[in-house]
């Protein structure tokens, strides 16, 4: 076999590889609670050694077993903020694609939707146009004792509004220039800010396109903004050099998570995050089960047969 051919066949490998990768990927959420039986995490050993890092790459176990104990640390991190009223918001920006809603999906997983809000707002309508910019954001800012997430912020402005023009350049200047004092103001009233920016390389956001343009499941993900962005790559590097610029402040420093490898993304982003939030564990008091009462009177009637849904799998 010619050296052509050979480099052709090692190239059709590992696209193969990324592709499986892919699929594995996506299937996750389901591996995520099946394997947990094959994880015992009740021990107490399973927990001693979660901010140790090291290689997890030698099997989707190793990840989890690592995303597990990460976990288990947001459970106790959210009742701390619970019982303390703690403010923690957290903001996550990158491209397209980066997997900034993967790592979200796995912050909220385990924990209570009631104390870690999700907003991802969409477009401003025409009243919010009018409004000051950062007003529609203010709302969702965390009250004591909750976790809120922003899938994408007030940086819009920064990014896609200034590459694709939805704003004038003095906005996009007058942004720069107001936004270190507006997450002053949110840090001064106690709130604890956190900036991260989820970064990939050119050819992993064009895998991960094809993968939404193929995939009838990912389909809708893929948006005419998205393959827009493709085209001025360049125009968001730049955006995001000038954000950064101007932006990093010592209140609330950018963290940029390399993001290439879906999963160790997660892994570290989780695992910064735990340290930078000075939580610790709430020991709950001890709880008994209350014996049921039995009334010799109570007969439990059986269900109308017309209000129970087909059993089609069984």
């Amino acid at each position: 076999m010619g050296n052509k051919n050979k480099k052709k066949l090692k190239e059709f490998g590992s696209d193969y590889q990324k592709i499986y990768n892919a699929i594995l990927d996506d299937m996750e959420e389901e591996l995520e609670i099946t394997e947990e039986e094959e994880i015992h995490y009740s021990d107490k050993s399973f927990e001693k050694d979660f901010a140790k890092g090291g290689n997890v790459t030698d099997g989707n176990i190793s990840y989890l077993k690592e995303l597990l104990k990460l976990q288990i640390q947001l459970v106790r991190l959210q009742e701390w903020v619970k019982q303390t009223g703690y403010k923690l918001l957290i903001i996550f920006e990158g491209r397209d694609a980066a997997g900034k809603g993967g790592v979200i999906k796995r912050i909220t997983q385990r924990l209570n939707p009631r104390i870690c809000k999700v907003v991802a707002l969409s477009a401003p309508n025409e009243r919010e146009r009018t409004q000051w910019y950062f007003q529609r954001y203010v709302a969702h800012l965390p009250a004591a004792g909750e976790i809120v997430l922003f899938d994408r912020s007030w940086y819009n402005r920064a990014g896609v509004e200034k590459v694709m023009g939805f704003c004038t350049k003095e906005e996009y200047k007058d942004f720069l220039n107001t936004v270190p004092e507006f997450e002053r103001m949110i840090t001064r009233s106690g709130i604890h800010l956190v900036k991260y920016w989820f970064s990939l390389t050119d050819e992993e956001q064009e895998f991960r396109f094809n993968c939404r343009i193929n995939d009838p499941l990912k389909r809708w993900k893929l948006s005419p903004m998205d393959l827009e962005s493709r085209v001025r790559w360049e125009a968001y590097t730049k955006a995001k050099e000038a954000m950064f610029e101007k932006t990093n402040i010592s209140e609330a420093p950018w963290n940029v998570v390399p993001a290439v490898d879906k999963k160790l993304a997660r892994l570290n982003c989780i695992s910064h995050l735990l340290s930078i939030v000075p939580y610790e564990e709430i020991k709950f008091p001890e709880v008994t089960l209350p014996q049921r009462k039995h009334d010799e009177d109570y007969r439990r009637n059986p269900t109308p047969p017309e209000l129970i849904i087909p059993q089609i799998y069984y």
